[in-house]
């Protein structure tokens, strides 16, 4: 799993945020924005967001395997025998299939507090990520679902936006800066 882990990490130096992380950076101009991501990248951060979350970790961070909390910034490949302060082995701050998603509370109390919620590049089938819709305040709290290939159709309060990241995430941001 280690070379798995090397190698998605030696792809995200190759890589640039696109016009969506862009333009979703750009939005804290005006408005209080939180992102939530089930991507382990850093391409929010690259394109300028502040307040991130990473649900499933962070392929640039390594943690300790006794301590959640014990988390450091790792440019270099990861190896077995690499050891926290503590000496304890690291391992990737990513989360695997069948582990907890730790920072879910965390992303449930940000999308309850929602005046706007803003789904993109997801197919909504990933659980437990994918239920943070339902978290949404009920009253007023629009939800805008941008994917080419919607898995969902537009009802009540869900606005779907059937096209890609880069031009669906503009069109939410012209929508909301017209609200101003």
């Amino acid at each position: 799993m280690l070379n798995f882990y090397n190698l998605r990490r030696s792809q995200l130096k190759e890589v640039e945020p696109n016009l969506a992380h862009h333009c979703i950076a750009g939005m804290e101009r005006n408005f209080n924005v939180h992102v939530i991501t089930q991507n382990v990248d850093d391409l929010h951060e690259r394109a300028g967001s502040s307040n991130i979350i990473h649900l499933h970790g962070e392929l640039r961070k390594v943690r300790s395997s006794k301590n959640y909390h014990d988390q450091q910034h790792w440019e270099d490949d990861l190896h077995l025998g690499d050891l926290c302060d503590a000496g304890s082995p690291l391992r990737p701050h990513i989360v695997w299939f069948g582990e907890e998603v730790p920072a879910m509370d965390q992303a449930i109390e940000i999308t309850a507090k929602a005046d706007v919620l803003l789904i993109v590049g997801t197919s909504l089938q990933v659980y437990p990520a994918a239920g943070l819709k339902d978290y949404a305040p009920p009253q007023d709290c629009p939800i805008y679902f941008v994917d080419p290939n919607p898995s969902l159709s537009s009802n009540g309060r869900l606005q779907v936006i059937a096209e890609n990241a880069s031009t669906g995430v503009q069109k939410v941001a012209d929508l909301l800066n017209m609200e101003l």
